[in-house]
């Protein structure tokens, strides 16, 4: 991950001082595949009670919500060639299909390419594929990342009777079934944990000048906390029920934050209360639904 974040803020740079014309890219890219070792148990056991779960039941298999770990280094390389500013790059949301959980002993293989790109342009959004597998459990996770490029400003008054949209909210009829308070170190904290160390999520002063009011939790820590969320108030525990999550993040959280996971039917919701803010909002499938 640290390599990642290198490689992409060199590659971030290079484009400010590059002014020539980009060839316009064709979807789908190219596949990159690489191999990684298997992961530490104790790292795993840490991260699992950080974001609000039960270390024991993982006992042996790996909690799905911890992909970025490994599937961000090679995400990263799908996006090469893409022409947009790498430093306006925003995390949108993300699509989790869980066929089976991995064994921990096992090392892990990824293959990921660049499925689509939607440029309106105002704004381009990137969804890359990864799929996540071991020697014994092939396809295991299935995952859609997007990625959001801003390419003009979006706050501007609304023209020619156009009306700007709202951010989504709690919905009425939502109930929560978790809460949990964020300290202003949980971005440093899930940083180490995870190898995300983009200074937004632990630097007051990186996040200030990046226009937020302070430190934020990285999106993927929202995913995470939902996720276990989920388990625990909603499937008794079972981490073998989830078998979908598809969720954006829709606003920034900023630390420090209590927030509480929501449901209606199969929607998912983080935020402060019912009708209140949501910071990420999404659905889900169990095994029940199929």
């Amino acid at each position: 991950m640290l390599a990642t974040l290198g490689k992409t803020a060199a590659r971030a740079m290079s484009q400010r001082f590059h002014t020539g014309k980009h060839a316009l890219l064709t979807t789908p890219g190219p596949e990159i595949r690489r191999t990684f070792a298997p992961l530490s148990s104790s790292l795993l056991d840490a991260y699992v009670a950080f974001v609000g779960g039960d270390p024991r039941a993982y006992r042996g298999v790996v909690p799905p919500h911890f992909f970025p770990h490994w599937t961000m280094p090679v995400a990263a390389e799908t996006l090469r060639e893409v022409p947009y500013p790498m430093l306006r790059v925003l995390n949108a949301g993300c699509r989790i299909q869980m066929r089976a959980l991995m064994p921990r002993n096992e090392a892990i293989h990824v293959r990921a390419h660049l499925a689509l790109i939607e440029d309106d342009g105002k704004r381009a959004i990137l969804t890359q594929r990864v799929v996540t597998s071991t020697d014994s459990v092939p396809d295991a996770l299935i995952t859609e990342l997007y990625a959001l490029v801003p390419l003009a400003r979006s706050d501007a008054a609304p023209t020619n009777g156009a009306v700007k949209r709202e951010k989504p909210r709690v919905p009425a009829g939502a109930r929560e079934i978790s809460y949990f308070s964020l300290p202003l170190d949980a971005g440093l904290s899930f940083a180490k944990l995870t190898g995300d160390f983009n200074p937004i999520h632990w630097l007051p002063a990186y996040a200030k000048a990046a226009g937020f009011r302070n430190v934020i939790l990285h999106g993927f820590g929202t995913l995470a906390r939902a996720y276990e969320g989920l388990n625990r108030g909603l499937l008794s525990g079972d981490v073998r029920k989830l078998k979908l999550l598809d969720v954006k993040f829709t606003r920034p959280l900023v630390l420090p934050h209590d927030v509480g996971v929501y449901v209606r039917q199969r929607e998912v919701f983080v935020g402060d209360a019912v009708d209140g803010p949501a910071y990420m909002s999404g659905r889900f499938e169990t095994g029940d639904d199929r």
